[in-house]
Parts: C-alpha cells; sequence; structure tokens
C-alpha cells in the first residue's frame, strides 16, 4: 500500500467508515440514510473552522470586486506590478482567491470515501476495518425512511440536493447596495453558476447510489445554515 493510499484510508476513509456504522448501530436506529446524515453533520462540524474561513473569504472576495478593477485599470499595462498590487489587496484583507477550488477539493476525497463503503454493500472485508470499540452490524437497513434505496438511484434525493445547492449559492452571491444596476462580472459568474452547479449536481449524482446524493443533500443544507451566519456577520463588519 502506498504512503498515499495510507494517509487517505487512516485520514478519510476509515474515520468515515466507522462513523456510519456507529451512528447506525446507536442513534439512527439501525436506518443506514439517518446514518449518512449524522456523519455529515459530523464532518462538517469537524470540518467547520475551514468551511467557514473558506466562504467568508468568498464573500469578501466579491465586496473587493470594485478595488480590484481599479487596480487592474491602474496597472493594466503592467500585468507585473497588476499581479503585486492584487497579491497585496488580497492579503491586506486575509483572503486567498482560490479558496473556492480548496472548499470544492476538500470534499473530493470524503465522497470518494463514502461512494467505497456503498459500493462495498459492508461486507465482511469492508468490516474489518472498524476500530476495536465499534461493532460490526449483523445486518445492514439500505432502506431510507423505508423509502429510499440507498444502493440504487434516487432522482428525488438528487432533484432536492441540486435545490438546497441553488439557494446556497444564491445566499452567496453579493449585490452592492450602492451599485449602479449593472452587473460586475464576478456577479455575473456568480449567478451562472448559481444555476449551473445544480444541473451539473443533478447529472452527475444521479448516475451513482442515492446515499452519495443524501451525503450532498445534507451537506448543503449545513451550507446554507454556514452562509447564513457569514452573511449576517459580514453585514455587521460591512454594512451591506
Amino acid at each position: 500500500m502506498s504512503f498515499i493510499v495510507q494517509v487517505y484510508t487512516a485520514i478519510f476513509y476509515s474515520p468515515i467508515l466507522n462513523a456510519l456504522v456507529y451512528f447506525y448501530n446507536t442513534i439512527a436506529f439501525r436506518d443506514f440514510g439517518l446514518s449518512i446524515i449524522f456523519t455529515t453533520v459530523l464532518i462538517r462540524l469537524v470540518l467547520y473552522p475551514f468551511f467557514h474561513k473558506g466562504v467568508k473569504q468568498q464573500m469578501v472576495m466579491q465586496r473587493l470586486q470594485p478595488k480590484i478593477k481599479k487596480l487592474q485599470e491602474l496597472h493594466k499595462d503592467d500585468k507585473a506590478k497588476q499581479s503585486q498590487a492584487l497579491m497585496d489587496l488580497y492579503k491586506e484583507h486575509g483572503v486567498n482567491p482560490f479558496s473556492a477550488i480548496l472548499l470544492l477539493l476538500i470534499q473530493l476525497p470524503i465522497l470518494l470515501s463514502l461512494y467505497r463503503i456503498i459500493l462495498s454493500g459492508l461486507g465482511a472485508s469492508t468490516l474489518a476495518g472498524l476500530y476495536p470499540f465499534v461493532s460490526a452490524p449483523a445486518t445492514v437497513n439500505w432502506i431510507f425512511l423505508g423509502i429510499f434505496n440507498l444502493q440504487q438511484r434516487s432522482i428525488e434525493l438528487v432533484v432536492l440536493a441540486g435545490i438546497a445547492q441553488y439557494f446556497q449559492a444564491r445566499l452567496a452571491i453579493y449585490r452592492n447596495p450602492q451599485g449602479d444596476g449593472a452587473l460586475s462580472p464576478a456577479e455575473k459568474i456568480g449567478r451562472q453558476m448559481a444555476f449551473i452547479g445544480p444541473i451539473f449536481t443533478i447529472v452527475i449524482f444521479y448516475s451513482l447510489p442515492a446515499a452519495v446524493g443524501l451525503y450532498w443533500l445534507t451537506s448543503s443544507l449545513f451550507s446554507i445554515g454556514q452562509q447564513l451566519i457569514v452573511n449576517r456577520n459580514l453585514q455587521g463588519k460591512y454594512g451591506a
């Protein structure tokens, strides 16, 4: 086993597997869907500071768009000075222009881990990776709320995930109340992605087990709450 695989297993796969089984055995009432929801909430709580910082930086970046545009116009003939001026601006406000990409990348190993666990069917070889204090269930109930088979596709859960992602994306769009009515390039891209992102979610997740869609739905609902908190804090700080 390579070092990268060992790190991935230790940090992502094994903790997620054990959390799913632990919740299934305890507070999830032997419903694997509820176990996914509890595990997703736990993951988002653990990663809350990271996501909070990333979401906050994205919102601050939108508020900085007028200053960014001015710097780009001021140094339009000198790309080196323009880049340095922009980096100084980002540093002054403590933002990372690549924070949105980082938020997406951190989701990938989590999704991969959940996908592998669902495909395994929680067979004996998979359950052999449980921690000593986590008991292996004799059977697994894959029917969420008695309706959705989490090992099969579910257009209903995927559409709900897309809708939740859309509302979170809309909340993440900053509209300058003192603007002249015209949308900035960043605002235009943000509004376009609010529609494009959920469409991609539905197209991609529809071909995956419903368990993955349930994870994305729960994570998106959590993101909505987190986005509301960030928006309120920034409104108090910036006044808009």
